[in-house]
């Protein structure tokens, strides 16, 4: 039981902690209710809802949402092709997302699927030294795709 002003008035029965509440002229708010035993705090449960809010918006202000930007290739794609999209990728992850690199095959490139691998590694090569492979390379049907996030 914590009073109005924030002292602790220590464990007490559910009722007097009702009547002292009453007696105050506020509401009784269970602060943590898994606790054991449960916290109560006297106060006024209007101002209790608007201070949560408060820091419930300060906290949401501060979180950052990880967007993920996706990169594409082919198996066949040259090097500088290769090179702008390696800018790209370095662009997006020094802003703080993450990269999904996607490497799709079509028709008879599927047969050669295993030698494409190298390019991939290429891309988290030219890449790691602002990045590191989240995921390795994985084949998904019809694609093989990596991701790559920021070093910390």
């Amino acid at each position: 039981m914590i009073g109005a002003d924030g002292e602790q008035l220590g464990v007490m029965p559910t009722k007097d902690a009702m009547r002292l509440a009453e007696e105050a002229g506020v509401d009784l708010v269970k602060i943590a209710p898994t606790a054991k035993p449960p916290v109560c705090k006297i106060v006024d449960y209007g101002k209790f809802k608007y201070e949560q809010a408060r820091k419930d918006k300060e906290a949401k202000k501060k979180q950052k949402i990880v967007e993920i930007k996706e990169i594409r290739l082919s198996p066949n794609i040259d090097t500088n092709d290769l090179n702008t999209k390696v800018n790209a990728a370095r662009k997006f992850i020094s802003k703080g997302d993450r990269v999904k690199v996607t490497l799709r095959f079509r028709g008879r490139e599927m047969a050669h699927m295993n030698t494409s691998k190298h390019i991939l590694d290429d891309f988290a090569e030219a890449l790691s030294d602002i990045a590191v492979m989240d995921k390795a390379p994985k084949v998904e049907g019809r694609s093989m795709t990596m991701f790559l996030a920021e070093k910390r």
